[in-house]
């Protein structure tokens, strides 16, 4: 069935979509962990990334970055490296690895996503300078692509037989959650909202942090193992007026 080290992709629920990917990354996937699912601020707007890549399919548009990010270093920690087969998204799992079509001229390539953005409004991906050469919109700058997550599945030998053994889909669902409801830079501010929401929380805390110099205490309500039970709750809290409040993973519980 062909060298051991040949790498298939599994394109989730999308059996339909028969290209093949032209040049297939190689190596593991990274180690990531909930720090890199927490939601973020760019520009005064508010990012949550998705708890899972599984069933993930969007068509927009792709621009790609390359020598001045060069060495960087990218969201999940690695140094960015304009020649690989990467790629940045504002929400899926870091670790994922995408099937990016050009629906301009067919191509497409398996990438995996180690890096956070674009942060321009119509644009859903940012390819490395490589993938975009691969792709053919290098030249152009921007083209329309689809975005499918697929799993990794690579060529196993055990005596005479031969099996794959596939990477799962990077999921962020379970874990310890909470909801941050508000920030304050005055203690007695964070205590009187601790009070005003004690009734209806049995797990509510204020954490103190520093950021630019400067003293916060954050006020951070729940404890949930399941992302999307904090989702829920984190709803009924904007409904309740607290509009700027957000999921957060929860370190030490």
């Amino acid at each position: 069935m062909g060298s051991r080290c040949v790498m298939i992709f599994l394109v989730l629920f999308f059996a339909g979509c028969s290209t093949a990917p032209r040049h297939p990354p190689k190596g593991n996937l990274p180690q990531t962990g909930l720090r890199s699912q927490r939601p973020y601020q760019i520009n005064g707007i508010w990012y949550y990334p998705l708890p899972s890549a599984e069933g993930y399919r969007e068509e927009g548009y792709a621009s790609w970055y390359g020598q001045d990010f060069h060495g960087k270093p990218t969201s999940c920690g690695e140094p960015y490296d304009m020649n690989a087969m990467t790629a940045a998204h504002k929400t899926l799992p870091l670790g994922t690895y995408v099937k990016v079509t050009n629906l301009e001229n067919g191509q497409s390539s398996i990438l995996r996503v180690n890096d956070r953005g674009p942060f321009v409004s119509g644009r859903i991906i940012d390819l490395s300078c490589r993938a975009a050469q691969e792709l053919g919109s290098y030249r152009k700058g921007l083209a329309l692509v689809r975005v499918e997550a697929v799993q990794v599945a690579k060529e196993q030998t055990v005596g005479q037989d031969t099996y794959w053994k596939v990477e799962p889909v990077p999921s962020f669902r379970y874990g310890s959650f909470g909801v941050q409801v508000g920030a304050f830079r005055e203690q007695t501010n964070a205590l009187r909202l601790k009070e005003r929401l004690s009734k209806g929380y049995p797990v509510i805390d204020v954490f103190p942090f520093q950021d630019k110099g400067y003293q916060y205490y954050r006020v951070q309500v729940g404890a949930y193992r399941d992302i999307l039970l904090a989702q829920q709750e984190l709803h009924r809290l904007q409904t309740m007026g607290f509009g700027d409040a957000f999921v957060v993973a929860m370190e030490g519980r």
